[in-house]
């Protein structure tokens, strides 16, 4: 099992209610690694998302670290998740994850289709970042 993603489903399991749920996910809004503003262009911008996101990542010592902003807050909140698992992990462990901590805590389920679909396009473009700089130490 994968420790961050359990903690973030234990976190999670405190709140019965949706309503609390996106309490606590705007509340992660702020542990958001900021991104540079530099890379807030459109050349950083996620495709499919209805509020406008911006993710970035470099690579130090072979592992991965992202850094994003968005200006929705609930978007905020969930590519900070995102980023809390996905963080320091090799491009190889990015592209192999299996993020099930989406289902278990039943985000995508109470997400409006267009908030869903965001989350999938920022999965995908994290992925790219990883497969871009897992082919480039090959």
């Amino acid at each position: 099992m994968d420790k961050i993603q359990e903690e973030i489903i234990e976190e999670f399991s405190i709140y019965d209610d949706w309503l609390d749920k996106y309490d606590y996910l705007i509340s992660l809004s702020d542990e958001l690694p900021v991104i540079d503003p530099a890379h807030r262009t459109e050349e950083y911008l996620i495709n499919g998302c209805q509020s406008r996101v911006w993710v970035d990542a470099r690579e130090e010592e072979g592992k991965l670290y992202f850094s994003a902003d968005s200006d929705a807050i609930i978007t905020r909140g969930i590519i900070a998740l995102l980023i809390r698992v996905m963080n320091g992990r090799t491009p190889q462990e990015v592209l192999d994850m299996d993020l099930y901590f989406i289902e278990a805590i039943g985000l995508q389920a109470n997400l409006s289709p267009t908030r869903a679909n965001g989350l999938l396009a920022m999965i995908k473009q994290m992925k790219l970042y990883a497969l871009a700089y897992a082919n480039k130490t090959r």
